[in-house]
């Protein structure tokens, strides 16, 4: 062996002893090496510092599936402070919503609506189909729909895990690095220990459904359809989405 090769053979046995044997190695270290610190709270702290982060972001986005009133939904939702708007899919198909302060609207083919075999429902659909329904404030729809939209609701969802709350592992979410909360009869959220320690993914407990979310902070347009392409569905049509 060349005296050279041997040479930086014993400098890399240097530089890797003791404690820097497990950087050299890829193994071992400290996990919160270059992060935001966050990961070496205790569960309580970062949960606080997680839930301020969310509260004090004004758009975000929230993606995956969650359970509400025994039905699967898949949700694609961009929310701020004053309303949101996305895709929604359940077995009863895919429908958009959109809400802008009070006023909720739904749209979705025709399809979605009235049972597909009575004359009237088909004909009742057909006026809705493609269009902006304006749903009423007093409709079921619009008390199990409204929450879709609803950043604070959603947000405030994160942060029930099931019985006591402790620090979980070191993971990733998509190429981010985050560290788990844990709860002690279901659920964890992961908090980004990149910057802001933002929540980036929530498991609800007992298969409820996971939620991914990014796009912190990231502004985007809401506004109201035009007038020409709304359906003021309590006056006009009649009929309510299936279920």
């Amino acid at each position: 062996m060349h005296s050279g090769r041997r040479t930086a053979i014993a400098a890399v046995a240097v530089l890797c002893a003791g404690p820097a044997l497990g950087g050299c190695l890829g193994i071992g270290g400290d996990p919160d090496a270059g992060t935001n610190g966050v990961g070496k709270l205790p569960a309580a702290s970062i949960e606080r510092q997680a839930k301020t982060a969310a509260a004090g972001a004004h758009a975000l986005r929230l993606a995956g599936t969650v359970v509400s009133g025994g039905q699967s939904y898949r949700l694609d939702m961009r929310l701020r402070d004053n309303g949101g708007v996305g895709e929604v899919s359940s077995k009863a198909g895919t429908f958009q919503l959109l809400r802008v302060g009070d006023d909720l609207y739904l749209k979705a083919g025709a399809d979605f609506y009235g049972d597909g075999d009575d004359k009237d429902s088909q004909a009742a659909a057909a006026k809705l189909n493609g269009k902006y329904v304006k749903v009423p404030p007093g409709d079921p729809a619009y008390q199990q729909f409204s929450g879709f939209t609803d950043k604070k609701v959603l947000l405030a969802d994160l942060f029930v895990l099931d019985g006591e709350v402790s620090v979980g592992d070191h993971r990733k979410v998509d190429a981010v690095k985050t560290i788990a909360l844990n709860g002690s009869r279901g659920g964890s959220l992961d908090v980004s220990l990149k910057g802001t320690p933002y929540p980036l993914r929530y498991v609800r407990a007992n298969g409820a459904g996971t939620l991914t979310l990014s796009d912190w902070g990231q502004d985007f347009t809401l506004a109201a359809p035009a007038k020409s392409q709304v359906v003021d569905y309590g006056s006009t049509v009649g009929t309510t989405p299936k279920k």
